[in-house]
């Protein structure tokens, strides 16, 4: 990958993770014992060498987003870049589509600042995405499935200057539009004419004008610090936080996985992750700053992602882990049965050991590693390497150590008055170092409740991110997780406020009392939510319509509970664990919708 970090500080301090070259030396012991290479990669490490260096045209700047792929459209313009609805682009194919469409951005509404890309596993989606680095903006992912009062206050607080959609998500364009009190433009690339029903005033670019605009002679590599794409994450008032990431938070993300796994031309990456999700930025510029693949499942191809693996001859995954803990549930990973992956990698929630050690003994030949990272700390920031002999004693709670700290990155394990805990106790998991972001969007009171700052020995202030998660140290530079320290609860990789769910329910009508709690499944740790609700003229099927009406799939409830009178705590407030004790037990039961 062009421009990576070749060398750097190491985590260091307090509560610091190991050096960059202990890990790299644990790395290649066990790549001498585990990884194994297949028939999709059956060249030599000199010939590997031997390309790198007589790859002709120059790199592109280093430290941008789009630097890889700027670079591997170069290097590498004949190889297949996407693969998506049985149509192959190679990079030099994908890359004219990028610098048309980044042209038509500014000609929509002019040098765009904010780019919304509404698509989902369309070229849209992706090319869409690049267009809008190649211009010079800050993309920010929209969601065909959120509700449009959602991508609606996205819009606003972001302050769009266009929007790129594609044909799926035109129903849900109109509406967005129509709803906005200044709607920005629009580029329709595969759309042969522009809805009806669009306010008047809206300028449009369709297939045929787009297709009219000159290609971008060259992408716009501005400043490093400037933000590359903006995320909305769930907020305990209510309202979604934004997360601005800088180019040089994830060039300094990209780097440290690139040096870490050494992906070549030849890899083929899925893509499972909404692209509002942040998990979703890993395998597009993994892959394309490598010269590899990118291959999205579609909705129905992650309902059997094991015959997708192998039928498309994968050889890097990366999930959340209850897609692998369905797999587990099902008695589907049998030993050996994915013999071309090559990197089996799961984020986004706590993996459980035995999950773990059923997906290794099926991806034999991979390296499963565990990562671990808030989005304000761009993507994941730690990692653990999957060991049969040493990582299930070293789990806590059944579930996998979230590993040792990236290059630069720092962990420190703090109390509440961001005091050191001792040695080896708990408390939370705070992060420091490149990758971790400024600050929320327009919002200084999140921002600074979100650090700790802390003197350096140098007596310059540092700024500890509070990621609000509990853990501890557990040797050898690594730590392990113990949940959240608030209601914050992870589904399906996606990170939600149970208060805004809370908040939303409390806006319905009947309802006078509502607690949503995260309760494990018994069998794999995977997380689902509940909601009690109260209120004499309780309707809950008007209730569960009313808040799908509002909130994303992911954040509605999987049962409702009615109750009269919720249990107090001796300090007088809803008895939260007595709630969910009785929900898991089965003794509150659920309403059958």
């Amino acid at each position: 990958m062009s421009g990576c970090i070749t060398s750097g500080p190491a985590a260091t301090g307090a509560s610091a993770g190991s050096s960059r070259e202990a890990r790299t030396r644990e790395r290649d012991d066990t790549d001498t014992r585990t990884d194994t290479r297949t028939d999709t990669d059956t060249r030599t490490d000199t010939d590997r060498e031997n390309t790198m260096q007589d790859s002709g045209p120059p790199s592109a700047p280093s430290g941008f987003l789009h630097s890889g792929f700027h670079t591997s459209a170069r290097r590498f313009p004949g190889r297949p870049a996407l693969i998506l609805g049985g149509h192959t682009w190679t990079y030099e194919e994908l890359d004219g589509v990028v610098r048309r469409w980044a042209t038509a951005l500014s000609r929509a509404g002019g040098p765009p600042r904010r780019v919304g890309i509404l698509g989902h596993r369309s070229l849209v989606t992706y090319a869409g995405f690049l267009a809008g680095l190649y211009a010079g903006a800050t993309v920010v992912p929209l969601n065909k499935k959120y509700p449009v009062s959602r991508n609606k206050d996205i819009a606003e607080r972001a302050g769009l200057d266009v929007i790129l959609a594609d044909d799926g998500s035109l129903g849900q364009l109109r509406q967005l539009l129509n709803s906005l009190d200044k709607a920005p433009a629009v580029l329709l690339p595969e759309t042969d004419k522009a809805p009806a029903g669009l306010p008047g005033e809206v300028s449009v670019l369709s297939r045929a004008e787009v297709g009219r605009c000159a290609p971008l002679a060259e992408p716009v590599f501005a400043d490093p610090d400037a933000v590359a794409y903006l995320l909305f994450t769930s907020g305990s008032t209510g309202r979604p936080k934004g997360v601005p990431i800088s180019h040089a938070n994830v060039h300094w993300f990209l780097c440290a996985n690139d040096e870490r796994y050494g992906f070549t031309e030849v890899d083929r990456f899925a893509h499972t992750a909404d692209q509002t999700f942040d998990l979703s930025i890993f395998d597009p510029f993994m892959a394309w700053g490598s010269g590899a693949c990118l291959l999205p499942m579609d909705a129905f191809e992650l309902l059997a992602p094991l015959d997708f693996i192998r039928e498309q001859r994968l050889t890097v995954w990366l999930s959340v882990p209850s897609v692998a803990a369905l797999q587990h549930r099902n008695g589907l990973l049998e030993p050996g049965s994915l013999p071309t992956l090559r990197h089996s990698l799961f984020c986004g929630e706590a993996l459980p050991a035995p999950v773990a050690r059923a997906w290794a003994e099926a991806a034999d030949n991979s390296v499963l590693e565990n990562l671990y990272g808030p989005t304000e700390a761009t993507v994941a920031c730690l990692v653990h390497r999957w060991d049969p002999g040493t990582s299930p004693e070293r789990s806590l709670n059944g579930i996998v150590p979230i590993g040792a700290p990236y290059p630069g990155m720092e962990v420190a394990v703090l109390a509440g008055d961001g005091t050191p805990v001792g040695d080896g106790e708990v408390g939370e998991l705070c992060l420091s170092g490149p990758q971790v972001f400024k600050g929320y969007w327009e919002a200084p009171d999140l921002t600074a409740a979100a650090f700790h700052i802390a003197a350096r020995e140098d007596g310059e202030p540092r700024g500890w991110y509070r990621t609000g998660d509990l853990g501890r140290a557990i040797g050898h530079g690594e730590y392990g997780y113990l949940g959240r320290l608030d209601t914050q609860v992870k589904i399906l990789g996606h990170r939600i406020e149970t208060a805004e769910v809370e908040a939303r329910l409390l806006s319905q009508e009947g309802v006078d009392g509502a607690v949503v709690i995260a309760v494990a499944d018994a069998e794999e740790g995977t997380m689902m939510l509940a909601a009690i609700l109260s209120g004499a003229a309780l309707d809950v099927e008007a209730v569960d319509k009313g808040l799908r009406a509002t909130l994303p799939p992911y954040m509605i409830p999987l049962s409702y509970h009615p109750l009269e009178v919720f249990p107090l705590n001796t300090n007088g407030k809803v008895d939260r664990k007595v709630l969910r004790e009785r929900v898991a037990s089965g003794e509150l039961e659920p309403f059958p919708l």
